[in-house]
């Protein structure tokens, strides 16, 4: 019956709905560009979500483990193959994303027949210049877009034009890495607050409808508050982080920050976390 027109545009509006439900409970995903080079940054819960690519290109995703892990080894394969074939300065982010895995997950989201990836991505290029620097997300259903200076990976739209609207208001010109890690953090707990915000007002809507009274947009919270926010989260999740170093030494650019290297750069309150 998904020969029919609407039947299939029937069918992937339940789809959407479907993937949407789907990210409720995933953590999201903060690039930043400081003075050095690029920052990834999350608050992982199991297995990690940030990986390295190819010399300058790394990999943020949030979603189902198995899916980003199938995506992964596919741009891993380009990446190696292109750089085989062509030269390593021809493997870029946006080659991948445009010709790998973009066109990769818009057919598998509409053939509906067969299951969709449950995960979106976000890859970051090291320019050999930092206005070279390049950011690239993609949702679920094939769509990307290429930004620079910061981007996220977030549960649901909103949530995310949140973010990058606190994100771009809060940065300044330049960050040194430990500034970045601050901002990435509270970046970070505006999208996570957001996303308990929305279920929370989800289970009043139908209150709010009887009532005729809808929820107002909360402030923004201090500084003190997304940090302690990400405080009570980091007992039993993993701050996550790691950097493409522009000076670093090599052709790989990649570097995951370790305990040590962490509790040095975070914000006081969150270093006895790292520790522990």
């Amino acid at each position: 019956m998904y020969e029919e027109p609407y039947r299939w545009v029937e069918a992937v509006g339940n789809r959407r709905q479907y993937l949407d439900d789907q990210f409720k409970q995933g953590s999201p995903v903060v690039a930043l560009t400081y003075e050095g080079g690029i920052l990834l940054t999350t608050v992982s819960k199991g297995t990690p979500k940030l990986y390295e690519i190819y010399d300058r290109l790394a990999l943020g995703g949030m979603g189902h483990p198995t899916d980003l892990e199938k995506l992964r080894f596919s741009l891993l394969e380009m990446a190696h193959v292109e750089g085989f074939n062509r030269s390593p300065a021809d493997v870029t982010g946006s080659r991948l994303v445009k010709y790998g895995i973009a066109p990769v997950i818009k057919q598998a989201f509409e053939e509906v027949y067969k299951a969709p990836f449950i995960v979106r991505i976000l890859v970051a290029e090291l320019g050999l210049k930092p206005e070279k620097d390049a950011l690239l997300t993609i949702n679920y259903d094939g769509t990307f877009e290429e930004t620079t200076g910061c981007a996220v990976l977030a549960a649901a739209p909103a949530i995310q034009t949140k973010m990058l609207a606190y994100l771009k208001e809060q940065q300044p010109v330049t960050l040194s890495l430990e500034q970045a890690l601050n901002l990435a953090l509270r970046g970070w707990a505006i999208g996570s607050m957001a996303q308990q915000q929305a279920e929370a007002d989800q289970e009043t809507e139908a209150k709010s409808a009887a009532t005729g009274v809808g929820s107002s947009a909360p402030a923004i919270p201090s500084n003190d508050t997304l940090i302690a926010h990400v405080r009570g989260l980091a007992g039993e999740r993993t701050i996550e982080c790691a950097v493409l170093e522009r000076q670093a030494p090599g052709t790989s650019k990649y570097r995951s920050l370790k305990q040590a290297e962490l509790s040095q750069l975070l914000p006081k309150v969150l270093q006895s976390v790292v520790a522990d």
